[in-house]
């Protein structure tokens, strides 16, 4: 059976439009049939064509059930949801897209138990599925990598402990640093020397061996590219797989820090707080989960509104967890590296 294609860049798509305030967003998906027709322009930019037999044509409409278009040759039903992390949902479609807009435009996040009080979600443990769907649905397929070869910008790597004082995790970062022209402060200094964030890549990773490290960056940073680190001897190997390696021997100086990887450690310190000030932190479970959507949340920082869209489109053909899988600890939250039941790479 052919799926409906699923549209990623649907930057390009000027007849999706997309709510830049809370007035907005009401007037635009007033109920569930607003939503559902929405999905079906995500789906099939040039009008709907059925998944099973392929003909292209108005489909069958049902008022009680608007995200169910049925074909009127080979009479079978298309749920608009398939392929997405809404899939056999049983929630309102209106609150699948208050969920997306909440979690897209509320630049703080926001906890589950705040989650589940604003959408009025009965359970707790509802409000946190349809998060972790979400945060499934901020990852994906084919994320460029990030880095500039032949270039003055650079990429800083670097990892962090991440957690209480008894149940620590190994997080790796690799952020993009770019220049820009700064105006002074009082005391006539630029901050940072005019650097600031571009994308950023970041995950759990079970060691600092150095293939794990090399690894990361190999996926997450274009060949090329110049990567400063800090002096530990696992990242020894990245000139020899083709980077401009800058070694920064820290030695516990905190201005070596400040004039390498000023960047990294801005956004290390940014996420935890974060995890702890919104979250109250997280269990090492579902961690990877929270970087996917602080990985998001960053590389959209300057486009804020455009993030709903994007999280409604990107969510096409994507894998997310059951309620079972969710808690029972056998879903794998996707990584940049990918694997069994995973895919590869954040957006932007």
């Amino acid at each position: 059976m052919n799926k409906p294609s699923p549209v990623f860049d649907i930057y390009q798509r000027d007849d999706l439009a997309f709510p830049k305030s809370l007035p907005q967003f009401q007037k635009l998906f007033p109920d569930d049939a607003a939503c559902a027709a929405y999905l079906e322009q995500t789906r099939w930019e040039g009008g709907f064509s059925c998944p099973h037999c392929g003909v292209v044509a108005e489909p069958f409409r049902f008022a009680n059930k608007p995200g169910v278009l049925r074909c009127r040759s080979c009479r079978r039903d298309t749920a608009l949801t398939a392929g997405t992390v809404m899939e056999r949902t049983r929630m309102p479609l209106s609150v699948w897209f208050w969920a997306a807009y909440l979690m897209s435009s509320h630049t703080a996040g926001m906890s589950a138990l705040q989650f589940q009080r604003q959408l009025g979600i009965k359970r707790y443990e509802t409000a946190f599925q349809i998060m972790h769907k979400l945060r499934a649905g901020m990852v994906r397929h084919d994320a460029d990598q990030i880095g500039k070869p032949g270039s003055t910008e650079h990429v800083e790597v670097d990892e962090v402990w991440i957690g209480g004082p008894h149940h620590q995790t190994l997080v790796l970062a690799a952020v993009e640093v770019r220049q820009r022209q700064a105006k002074p402060d009082a005391k006539g200094k630029v901050r940072r020397g005019g650097r600031y964030a571009g994308r950023l890549r970041i995950q759990v990773i079970p060691d600092r061996q150095g293939e794990t490290l090399c690894d990361f960056v190999e996926d997450a940073v274009l060949p090329g590219t110049m990567v400063i680190t800090d002096g530990w001897r696992g990242y020894a190997d990245l000139t020899n797989r083709g980077y401009d390696h800058l070694v920064a021997v820290e030695n516990h100086d905190p201005q070596v820090t400040e004039d390498y990887l000023p960047i990294s450690h801005l956004v290390f310190s940014n996420l935890k707080s974060w995890l702890l000030g919104c979250h109250h932190g997280v269990s090492p479970q579902h961690l990877q989960a929270y970087l996917n959507e602080y990985t998001f949340r960053f590389n959209r920082r300057f486009q804020p509104f455009n993030a709903f869209r994007s999280l409604l489109g990107i969510g096409s053909d994507m894998e997310a967890p059951t309620y079972h899988e969710l808690y029972s600890g056998e879903w794998q939250h996707s990584t940049m590296t990918g694997g069994s039941g995973t895919v590869a790479g954040l957006e932007c």
